[in-house]
Order: structure tokens, then C-alpha cells, then sequence
């Protein structure tokens, strides 16, 4: 049979467009893309890239007082959020248009609307034109989720956080994982007054639990009011804002609501169930290793297969889908020991094992430090940083590295690469600390705090 292509992928965002690209550009396939919305995908347009340039700029008033603690003469300054959605959206712009050239030069020809899957070798557009292809791959990641209570259609998620016509005074976020942390430490570092609703016992859930304790305290001490075990039972415009009645029975009256209460899957009318694949709980795509689905001819990569929702385990997925497919390659992406950070101020990063996932498997140590770090030391500001270390008993490997600090992120990039090398307690011990930094911290904690 011929088929108009060798693959055609929906969805353009980065899982996707890594499969487009590798599939064309490195081994020749003929390769169609469809992508209803933007391309780039939740990373580039409304996710992490967005997201972390308004990490940056909340993080500046900290900065000025710091300044005037080392000597600096700071002026008063005033935030312009006009301006920097202008320029935001600028780099979004060029962002996407950079995608779009990446496609081009590897052959990829784009169609810039929805589509769903016919059967197992045919997707049609938005359209109606129908298109055949040997292989599909669907790409089209997560969507934000928002319960049905009275008054939700006045919440907004973080897809619309991006594109405000003004910064409230006061704001309210929902949930406790990721995007409720960092977004309620944006808006307060950005001036706004913030509650944070959590309806469980402690936000971040998923990470070690001390370390989610450490970061909850630095986000009040930075003023950010969260209230644990309380969820929103009704939302209600009034001439003043939005009044919030919490569960508790409390109720006080915000400018915006912000949704941050987990992503789904991006399935619905896409035509796989009539396909007979079973779809997950919440919408996901079952895949095997290789990224395949109950139907030998579609893929399912990233978000959408709801396996690890960071955006870099999208593109290996993308890429080790192409290398198996078109490059006669088989590789399967290993889920085991990726990193993450948290863009709460301070960050915090992870990877590996939690105390608690270790301590059911094994007997184990636990290192761990909590200091005042020089900077704010001297600036006399009293952040505090952790540094923590899971160790097996048995083969002395680190199992866990966790970080809450300024630049985890970076720290715990680094860290990664000795653990998945199967890095000991005494490899750690054995590297020369780099002097004065936070991170020297990570090599010279001699006594475990605890065995567990």
C-alpha cells in the first residue's frame, strides 16, 4: 500500500517536533505535522519558557534589597507588566517562529490546524481533508484541568497567566503541585498579596517529604498565606473582585483565581477509542517501552502517554521514537533517575528517590544539612538552604540528591550525572569541595543524620 506519508505526527510541541525532525531530517521519511494552536507546544508558549522568564523577573525586588545590604544605592522601583508582556510576547513569537524554521529545513510539511485519527493509518483535518500515513504519532501533550463547582468559569489557569491585561493586588491559587508553587511564589515576588488552597496535607506532592516542609516555610516566610486541606466550593463576582467560599467555610474576595490543580491528557475527540485502545483514567495513552500503542501503527509520546510530564522526557521520547522507527535503531527512553526543578524561590531539585520511596525498599542513611548560605547570611536575611542525600545501606550509592536552594536547578543537573553513574556515599566523600559555595555542602556531610 502507499501511503501519502512515512509518518504523520499530531501535535507540535516539543516531543512532536523532535519526532518530525529526526524522522525527516536525519533519516528520511516523508513526514507530516498538524498542530491546531501554536507551535512549540505548553513548553514554548505556555509552560516552561514563559514561565521561567516571569521566575526572573519576580525574583528582581529581592534583589534590590539585597543590593542596599551590600552597600548599593537602590532607587525605588516599579514593576511595568505592560512592558514585560510586550517583550514576553515578542519571545514567544520569535520562539515559535524558530520551531516553524527547524520544520522547514528538515523537510517537514506543517498543517497549521487540528487533526484526528481516522483509523489506523488515515487522520483527517479540521477541514476535512484526509491524509494516509504507515505510521501516526500522537503529541498533543497535557490540558489544564479545573473541577466543575459553582463560579468556575471566573477561575483562570495558567494557560491565561501569560497575557493579563494587569497584575492583580490580590490573587488566590488553587493546588499544590508544580505550577500552583511557582506561580504563587511569581505573583507574590511580583508584589501581588497571594493565598495558596491546598487540599492536601502539604503541597508538592510526589517530592521528599522534608523537603516539601522546607520549601512550604520559605514560601511563608516570604508571605504567601497557604492554607493545607482546604479546596474552593464556590466562586461569585463582586463589585469588588471574586468572593472564594473555601471548604473550611472561610471566605474572602480576590482579584483573580488561578487554576493550578493538575493537567489531563490532550485525547478528547481525537478518535482513539474508537480505535479499541483503552485509554487511561484520566485520558492518557497505555504505550510500551518503545513508545507504541495496542495498535502496531500509533505512537503516543510525552504528556499525552502520562509517564513523566517534564518537557526534556518528551523529547528523548520523540527522538528514541524515530531512532526505532526510521532508523532501524530500537531504543527505549529509561525513566529512572530524571531530574526536575521547581521554580519556587528558592528552587528546589530533585532526583532519585524520596526518604520514604527508599525506605520501603531498602535499609538505608540520610545526610542532610540546612544553613544559611553567605549571601543572605551577610545580607542578614534569613533564607535558609537544604541539601540532602539518600544512601543505600548495602551498595553505598546515593539513591536520592535533593536540593532547595537558589539555582537548584543547575546544582541538581550536575548531581544527576554522578548518580546515574552509580556514584557512592564515598565518591561524593572523595571529590575536593569547591570553596565558598552552597553546593560544596553535597561532598562534605560525613554522619548521617538518621538510618532508616
Amino acid at each position: 500500500m502507499t501511503f501519502d506519508y512515512d509518518l504523520f505526527v499530531i501535535g507540535g510541541g516539543s516531543g512532536g517536533v523532535r519526532a518530525a525532525r529526526i524522522a525527516s531530517g536525519e533519516y528520511g521519511a516523508k513526514v507530516g505535522l498538524a498542530e491546531e494552536s501554536r507551535m512549540g507546544g505548553t513548553c514554548v508558549i505556555r509552560g516552561c519558557v514563559p514561565k521561567k522568564l516571569m521566575v526572573f523577573a519576580s525574583g528582581f525586588p529581592a534583589l534590590f534589597e539585597e543590593a542596599r545590604a551590600y552597600g548599593w544605592q537602590v532607587e525605588p522601583a516599579r514593576f511595568d507588566w505592560p512592558a514585560f508582556r510586550t517583550r514576553l510576547e515578542a519571545e514567544l513569537d520569535r520562539l515559535e517562529g524558530a520551531y516553524r524554521s527547524t520544520l522547514n529545513a528538515a523537510g517537514v510539511v506543517v498543517h497549521d490546524e487540528r487533526a484526528v485519527i481516522v483509523d489506523a493509518h488515515r487522520v483527517r483535518l479540521a477541514s476535512g481533508q484526509e491524509f494516509t500515513a504507515k505510521h501516526i504519532l500522537v503529541a498533543t501533550g497535557g490540558w489544564p484541568y479545573v473541577p466543575e463547582f459553582p463560579g468556575a468559569e471566573l477561575a483562570v489557569t495558567s494557560n491565561e497567566m501569560f497575557h493579563l491585561d494587569e497584575l492583580p493586588k490580590r490573587a488566590l491559587v488553587v493546588g499544590g503541585g508544580f505550577i500552583a508553587g511557582e506561580f504563587a511564589c511569581i505573583l507574590n515576588g511580583l508584589g501581588v498579596k497571594v493565598t495558596q488552597y491546598y487540599r492536601g496535607a502539604q503541597i508538592l506532592r510526589g517530592f521528599d517529604d522534608e523537603v516539601r516542609g522546607h520549601v512550604a516555610n520559605t514560601m511563608r516566610e516570604a508571605g504567601i498565606d497557604i492554607h493545607l486541606g482546604t479546596a474552593v466550593t464556590s466562586l461569585e463576582r463582586t463589585a469588588g473582585g471574586i468572593r472564594v467560599t473555601g471548604t473550611d467555610g472561610s471566605e474572602r474576595e480576590v482579584d483573580l483565581v488561578l487554576y493550578a490543580t493538575g493537567r489531563r491528557p490532550n485525547t478528547a475527540g481525537l478518535g482513539l477509542e474508537a480505535l479499541g485502545l483503552q485509554l487511561g483514567r484520566t485520558g492518557e495513552i497505555p504505550v510500551d517501552r518503545f513508545s507504541q500503542t495496542a495498535v502496531p501503527s500509533i505512537y503516543a509520546v510525552g504528556d499525552v502517554t502520562g509517564r513523566i510530564n517534564l518537557t526534556p522526557v518528551a523529547i528523548r521520547e520523540g527522538h528514541a521514537f524515530a531512532d526505532t522507527v526510521f532508523g532501524g535503531k530500537p531504543t527505549a527512553f529509561d525513566h529512572e533517575l530524571v531530574a526536575s526543578a521547581v521554580f519556587t524561590q528558592p528552587e528546589l531539585g530533585s532526583v532519585g528517590l524520596s526518604e520514604e520511596a527508599a525506605r520501603d525498599l531498602e535499609p538505608i542513611e540520610i545526610y542532610a544539612t540546612a544553613f544559611r548560605p553567605m549571601r543572605s547570611a551577610f545580607a542578614g536575611k534569613p533564607d535558609r538552604v537544604m541539601m540532602k542525600l539518600i544512601v543505600s545501606k548495602a551498595t553505598r550509592k546515593v539513591l536520592g540528591c535533593h536540593i532547595v536552594a537558589p539555582e537548584a536547578g543547575e546544582m541538581i543537573q550536575l548531581a544527576a550525572i554522578a548518580i546515574r553513574m552509580g556514584a557512592t556515599k564515598e565518591d561524593f566523600d572523595a571529590t575536593c569541595a569547591v570553596h565558598p559555595t552552597m553546593a560544596e555542602e553535597l561532598v562534605t556531610m560525613r554522619k548521617p543524620v538518621r538510618t532508616a
